[in-house]
């Protein structure tokens, strides 16, 4: 790990400013980006999760760097517990489902994952957005995944908050 890149992280703050910051600094030293994932992806480090709020906003506007860690980060989906951390992960899971090629293994653990967060009672609402709008993305290619999904939305709707109908609305619409 590089050191300065591990104090930058361990000093930041939830603040976008610097949360920002740090993007920048690996936007400008992209071979930083594995050591980045290396982090987030350490689920024992107490400053893991920041990292993941980091690699967010990275990939956000730099997708590209994930391509070549793509099997890394699939594979290691199911470590998060952190929901903080697996907010950023979760939205980064609904970048990929969008943008990039994914194998069959690939897809299946984003989409393992994403059903998990989807049903778990204890996930927040923006993890369970990020995981419908995911599943949403990759049911283009997986004709079981509507099926399940509108299941899913209808049966739990009534027992979720506001901002999660309205993302079950939205995604119910365009299933249909």
């Amino acid at each position: 790990m590089h050191s300065d890149l591990y104090k930058n992280i361990a000093n930041s703050t939830a603040h976008k400013a610097s949360r920002y910051r740090n993007a920048q600094y690996i936007w400008a030293n992209a071979h930083l980006f594995g050591d980045l994932l290396a982090l987030a992806w350490n689920t024992q480090d107490k400053n893991h999760h920041k990292a993941c709020w980091i690699m967010e906003l990275v990939l956000e506007k730099e997708l590209f760097l994930l391509a070549e860690h793509l099997d890394v980060f699939c594979e290691g989906l199911s470590s998060f517990s952190n929901e903080s951390a697996l907010r950023s992960v979760s939205k980064i899971c609904l970048f990929v489902s969008q943008h990039l090629s994914l194998t069959a293994l690939q897809q299946e653990l984003i989409t393992e994952n994403a059903l998990d967060w989807l049903i778990a009672e204890n996930r927040k609402v923006a993890t369970k957005a990020y995981a419908i709008r995911t599943l949403f993305a990759l049911g283009k290619s997986q004709d079981w995944i509507y099926p399940q999904l509108y299941r899913i939305l209808t049966e739990d709707y009534p027992k979720h908050s506001a901002g999660y109908k309205a993302v079950a609305r939205e995604i119910l619409k365009k299933i249909k």
